[in-house]
């Protein structure tokens, strides 16, 4: 084991004994968002993961792709059977009107929405937060027509 990876080692090793507090910290460093089901177990092995790529480098893309693959095949979770078809600058503020007052999600720099301060993969997952039941997002914006939102 070189310097480097013993080094990395002993900052992973140091996680069981820090307080959650303190890996909230070192979380922020690395994620744009904190897990909406967190457990200890959980964040240690995804910061560990950050801190030994950060250090030694992440996995090779064919690697990556590989994985993915492997994991599409075995997922009972199917993949979109098209890629979403909007794209937004960010930045960009979508506006509804929902139970007597008015709903703004922005779109981040990583082509995620951000409402209320938490951050969503997609504008059905805000919708949903907002309404409480399944919608379509781009049919709950407006950005679709169909159906009486």
């Amino acid at each position: 084991m070189n310097d480097k990876q013993a080094s990395v080692a002993a900052r992973v090793a140091e996680l069981a004994g820090m307080p959650m507090s303190e890996l909230w910290t070192v979380w922020d460093r690395y994620f744009p968002r904190r897990p909406d089901y967190p457990n200890r177990t959980h964040v240690e092995s995804r910061i560990a993961y950050k801190l030994q790529e950060e250090a030694l480098g992440g996995l090779a893309p064919e690697t990556k792709q590989r994985l993915e693959a492997i994991g599409a095949k075995h997922s009972r979770i199917k993949l979109r059977a098209k890629p979403r078809d909007i794209h937004f600058a960010p930045g960009t503020i979508l506006l509804r009107e929902w139970g007597a007052r008015e709903h703004r999600a922005t779109v981040t720099a990583e082509e995620l929405f951000e409402y209320e301060g938490r951050t969503f993969k997609s504008l059905t997952a805000v919708a949903r937060h907002i309404t409480g039941t399944h919608w379509s997002g781009p049919l709950f914006f407006g950005l679709r027509t169909g159906g009486t939102p």
